[in-house]
């Protein structure tokens, strides 16, 4: 049967369609069997594995992972490897869930002990190790069964393979894991700390696939805090080597790589973006990422040709992750982005890219690129990327619908070319559609755009809002959990009632329901920012000419106004003395009555005593308002 299946999948199959999975699995188990006779049956289900994912399937239906760890209890050394070569050929395999090695929680702590009986058990052990590792609660388990002790020193194993996957499974234990990488930090290995031995196996001379594992380890501990940014390890090691990994000479899994670790590295520091979009030319090697496979990669092999031009869309995806954290924060930067051949047209192309992956990353990339002032009044204007973006906004995935619309409260902001047509496209009803989302992420977007939207905006665009988002939903967001949605709110609020004309036309028609929700917020347990923009509110209110009535009538409002003038926090006080300046303004009809009523509730005295305010800013408003009783 071995030598039937070796190499041959449709040999494979027939054995499978037959039934020899539970025989051999019988004979496996069976006290009686002789060990050479379970290690051949081991032998044979691994090679069945090594075949299709159908295969596995199989395998897996018939509870071939039980079976095989039962086999690891076995003294004999040889059925040991053979049951860890058949494990690891099917942990590796997509199909297989990971949560099956966690099941019996003896099965760590024995896997950690056979580490230590030949180097096939170390490779295998790490092998499945690092496939199976999947998430802060697999990494916890395998730290606290002292895996970093234990996988260690074969970091120095005299064989490659035991290295290599030492190496993946530390990778994969760092990973967004500031306690697993805290502790390799400070690991010796032979009298060496354990990010030296990452340093050497980073060198030009070490193969490729270790370099690049090595650079991966390193840029995850820099990453959850372990090494510092400017650590030589990370700007003259690291970055140097990811940035290699981007050259055209390498391979097509090895670019892809190369680019989405760097990109990870440089994303929070603005130093590394520096230091990389400097090295080798970067950012014009990126350029070639669109160009693949090129007409000079040699068609020798056909195989390798078509691999590549089906995964072409992986070096998109990874061009385009790596320019947005490029862009992330230098102005420089992203002008010579922008000024790389094509690039506009090549992300206008990669956000109708049928690949989710794809359009997520160029819809990355453009949200980075949208943070620059001089970027969206030109290069986003002469391609109209407002157009294709859009089109994504219409019916994309909630992962994707983050990033657009974020992109889209930038393209909204009152210098940018594009809000005009953004405007005339619908945007209003799709916003306002965002806001009522389940995904926090999406409602404070679609009201923050929403805002910048209503910022200097003409009466019709904000009557549009109000009557697309409708009065409940407002005051549905004004309670609602998430403080950036309440925050969001209430800046587009206070954008909604600017300018005279417009706040008494707003009050006019919704002006018992803003008062209402004014009340509720400031008398609900709310932080400072809070407060201080719900007063500021308030304050435009006080600017309009018939809206003010609606504070003066309020005497609940006038007293909360009163409270908020003594408030220990000079944030609040500043907000209420815009309310009262506005309101006692004598120039303006009714202003003697005004005067008079704030005059009787005791707010001159109050204006008195802060005129004397240690807070030079504080005490100029008080002095203002003052002048206004005796003009």
């Amino acid at each position: 049967m071995k030598n039937a299946v070796i190499g041959n999948n449709k040999q494979k199959a027939n054995l499978i369609v037959l039934g020899a999975v539970p025989r051999l699995l019988y004979l496996l188990q069976q006290e009686s069997s002789s060990t050479e006779l379970k290690t051949e049956c081991a032998v044979v289900l691994g090679s069945l594995a090594m075949g299709t994912e159908n295969n596995v399937k199989s395998l897996l239906d018939c509870h071939i992972i039980p079976a095989l760890l039962q086999g690891l209890l076995s003294p004999d050394l040889r059925f040991i490897e053979a049951c860890l070569r058949c494990l690891r050929t099917i942990f590796t395999s997509p199909v297989t869930p990971e949560e099956l090695l966690y099941t019996d929680a003896t099965v760590i702590p024995h896997l950690m002990a056979l580490l230590s009986r030949s180097r096939y058990t170390q490779e295998y052990i790490c092998q499945i190790f690092s496939h199976c590792c999947k998430g802060p609660d697999h990494q916890t388990i395998l730290f606290n069964h002292g895996a970093v002790q234990n996988i260690a020193h074969l970091l120095t194993s005299v064989s490659y393979k035991v290295r290599m996957q030492a190496l993946k499974c530390f990778s994969v234990l760092a990973f967004e894991n500031p306690q697993v990488s805290m502790t390799l930090v400070n690991v010796l290995v032979d009298g060496e700390l354990l990010p030296q031995i990452f340093v050497k196996m980073l060198q030009r001379d070490k193969p490729i696939e270790m370099q690049l594992t090595s650079a991966k380890c390193l840029t995850y501990m820099c990453r959850a805090g372990a090494i510092r940014t400017d650590d030589n390890c990370i700007v003259l090691k690291t970055l140097p080597c990811l940035v290699r990994m981007c050259s055209k000479e390498r391979l097509l899994e090895e670019r892809v790589e190369g680019a989405e670790t760097l990109a990870y590295l440089i994303e929070p520091d603005v130093e590394l973006q520096r230091i990389a979009s400097i090295t080798d030319h970067l950012i014009a090697m990126l350029a070639d990422y669109f160009k693949y496979p090129s007409s000079v990669s040699a068609i020798t092999d056909i195989k390798r040709l078509d691999h590549d031009l089906k995964h072409a869309h992986e070096l998109r995806q990874a061009a385009f992750k790596l320019y947005a954290s490029l862009g992330a924060n230098d102005e420089d930067i992203r002008k010579k982005i922008i000024e790389t051949e094509n690039m506009m047209d090549r992300i206008v192309t990669g956000l109708s890219e049928s690949s989710v992956k794809v359009r997520l990353a160029a819809v990355r990339c453009l949200h980075s690129l949208s943070r620059s002032v001089q970027q969206l009044r030109t290069s986003f204007q002469d391609h109209a990327v407002w157009k294709p973006l859009m089109k994504v906004l219409q019916n994309a995935p909630d992962e994707i619908l983050v990033v657009a619309s974020s992109m889209l409260c930038n393209l909204l902001l009152e210098f940018s070319p594009s809000k005009e047509p953004i405007l005339e496209s619908g945007a209003v009803e799709l916003l306002c559609g965002l806001t009522q989302s389940e995904n926090p992420a999406l409602r404070v977007n679609g009201i923050w755009a929403l805002m910048n939207m209503a910022f200097q905006a003409e009466q019709k665009i904000k009557a549009d809002i109000l009557r697309s988002l409708s009065t409940e939903q407002l005051f549905r967001l004004l309670s609602d959990s998430d403080l950036n949605v309440l925050m969001k709110t209430l800046g587009l609020l206070r954008n909604l009632l600017s300018t005279r004309p417009h706040i008494d036309k707003i009050m006019s028609t919704h002006g018992k329901q803003i008062m209402q929700a004014v009340t509720l917020i400031l008398e609900g347990e709310h932080n400072i920012e809070v407060k201080e923009q719900t007063l500021c509110i308030l304050a435009n209110i006080a600017d309009g000419t018939t809206a003010k009535e609606l504070i003066m009538t309020n005497d609940d409002i006038l007293q909360k106004i009163k409270y908020y003038m003594g408030h220990s926090h000079v944030k609040l006080q500043l907000a209420t003395m815009f309310c009262i300046s506005n309101l006692v303004r004598h120039e303006e009809e009714g202003s003697q009555e005004r005067q008079d009523k704030l005059r009787d509730m005791g707010i001159v005295d109050i204006l008195h005593k802060l005129s004397q305010s240690p807070d030079s800013n504080l005490c100029d408003k008080a002095k203002t308002a003052l002048q206004q009783y005796l003009a």
